[in-house]
């Protein structure tokens, strides 16, 4: 594990910010001179520390105007079940995340459509068609205060 200071915690939160800031910027918001900086920025990235840059999207604009989580428990707790449905659900565009989870499912998902009427197709036919698949719940977005994902 990568030990990290201080210094370094502040120029990942100006880069979670703002990836796209010049180094130059960068070095006079966090304390440092930009070859110290560029130095620390690129110690980061061979460490993995940071894993790339990613942009951030406007949904909207993207025709994604229905956003829910959906809770997955499958009905078989073997390996074979679960890699089985990570594979579609790696397929399926519209889930933008898969996590495996621990409680009374196995996964929880996020789920970009266009509108409800997409989300239910993909509910009914891709995802409520798997095998592997017990129960499904669903929890509609209806509003994001707080989103840091980049």
């Amino acid at each position: 594990m990568t030990k990290l200071d201080d210094i370094d915690h502040r120029i990942l939160r100006e880069l979670s910010r703002d990836a796209r800031q010049p180094n130059l910027a960068l070095a006079e918001r966090v304390g440092l001179s930009p070859s110290a900086c560029l130095r620390r920025v690129q110690a980061l990235e061979k460490a993995d520390v940071i894993k790339g840059y990613r942009a951030v999207l406007d949904p909207e604009k993207l025709g994604i105007g229905f956003v829910a989580y959906v809770t997955v428990g499958l009905n078989a707790h073997t390996k074979a079940a679960q890699e089985s449905f990570e594979r579609a659900v790696a397929r399926a565009p519209q889930v933008r995340e898969c996590h495996n989870i621990t409680g009374t499912v196995e996964y929880l998902l996020r789920i970009e459509t266009p509108d409800l009427a997409a989300y239910k197709h993909w509910h009914t036919e891709v995802l409520g068609v798997l095998p592997q698949v017990q129960s499904i719940t669903t929890f509609v977005v209806m509003g994001s205060p707080k989103d840091e994902r980049a």
